[in-house]
C-alpha cells in the first residue's frame, strides 16, 4: 500500500467533507501542520470542528481557517495570540470548548487506544466540569472525559520512512502523537521521507499502523513570539 502522496491536496483528496472533526498536531506555531491546513483553505471546507491545543495566529495555522469562516467550533486549550479567534468567540459566532492542556492530550490519545472516556481531577469545581459525571475515588472528586474520536487527524513530523513511522524533532512533537493516533484517517506532513528499515526503530515516535497518507513539502519556521536583546 502506498501511503506517500505528491501534495498537501492530493493526500486530502476524497477525506474531506463539511461537518467533520478534525484533530491537529501542534502548540503555538511548533509543530503544526500547516501545508495540510492550507489545502483545507482551498478546498472550501465548512462548518469545522477542530481538537487541537490552539488556533495558531491570526495568519498561520488554523487562523486562517478562521479568516475565511471555515471553522465552526474549536475543543482547545489557549485562545491567546489570535485576534480573530477571539473576537469570533467574544461575538458567539464561534463555539468553543475549553480543555486543559493535559486533558486534551489524554482525551485524543485515549481514543486512540479504543478507550472511550476516563476520569480525571483536572477541572473540578470549574466550570469544564459543568455538565459532566462526578464520581468519587477514596473520598477525591473526578470527572469524566469522553475520548475524542476525530473524522481526520493532520499532523506534522521530522522524518517518516514509506510505511508511515514517524519521528518528530525536539519540542514540534507535542500533541501531534496524540492527535495522529485518534483519527479515522491520518495525514501526516513531514520534511524529510527516507527509505523503509532506514530508522532506528528505537526512535521511533509513532509507528506507521496510525498512519495513512504522507507527503513532503517545504515548511516555514516561525517564531511565535521572538524577543532580543539591544546590546
Amino acid at each position: 500500500m502506498n501511503k506517500v502522496y505528491g501534495s498537501a491536496a492530493e493526500a486530502l483528496d476524497g477525506v474531506l467533507q463539511d461537518g467533520m472533526l478534525i484533530a491537529a498536531g501542534g502548540f503555538g506555531l511548533c509543530g503544526i501542520p500547516e501545508l495540510l491546513l492550507g489545502a483545507i483553505k482551498d478546498a472550501g471546507t465548512k462548518d469545522l470542528t477542530f481538537a487541537s491545543n490552539n488556533a495558531g495566529v491570526d495568519d498561520f495555522g488554523i487562523g486562517i481557517l478562521l479568516q475565511t469562516r471555515q471553522v465552526k467550533k474549536m475543543i482547545s486549550s489557549y485562545v491567546g495570540e489570535n485576534a480573530e479567534f477571539m473576537r469570533q468567540y467574544l461575538s458567539g459566532e464561534l463555539e468553543l470548548e475549553f480543555n486543559p492542556q493535559g486533558t486534551l492530550a489524554e482525551r485524543m490519545r485515549s481514543a486512540g487506544c479504543g478507550i472511550p472516556g476516563f476520569y480525571t481531577k483536572t477541572g473540578v469545581g470549574t466550570v469544564i466540569a459543568e455538565g459532566k459525571e462526578h464520581k468519587e475515588f477514596n473520598g477525591e472528586t473526578y470527572i469524566l472525559e469522553e475520548g475524542i474520536f476525530a473524522d481526520l487527524s493532520i499532523v506534522k513530523a521530522w522524518k517518516a520512512d514509506e510505511t508511515g513511522n514517524l519521528v518528530f524533532r525536539k519540542t514540534a512533537r507535542n500533541f501531534n502523537p496524540p492527535a495522529a493516533m485518534c483519527g479515522k484517517i491520518c495525514v501526516v506532513e513531514v520534511e524529510e521521507i527516507v527509505p523503509t528499515g532506514s530508522l532506528d526503530p528505537d526512535s521511533i515516535h509513532l509507528p506507521g499502523i496510525y498512519v495513512h497518507r504522507i507527503v513532503q513539502g517545504e515548511h516555514e519556521k516561525r517564531i511565535e513570539q521572538r524577543t532580543v536583546r539591544t546590546a
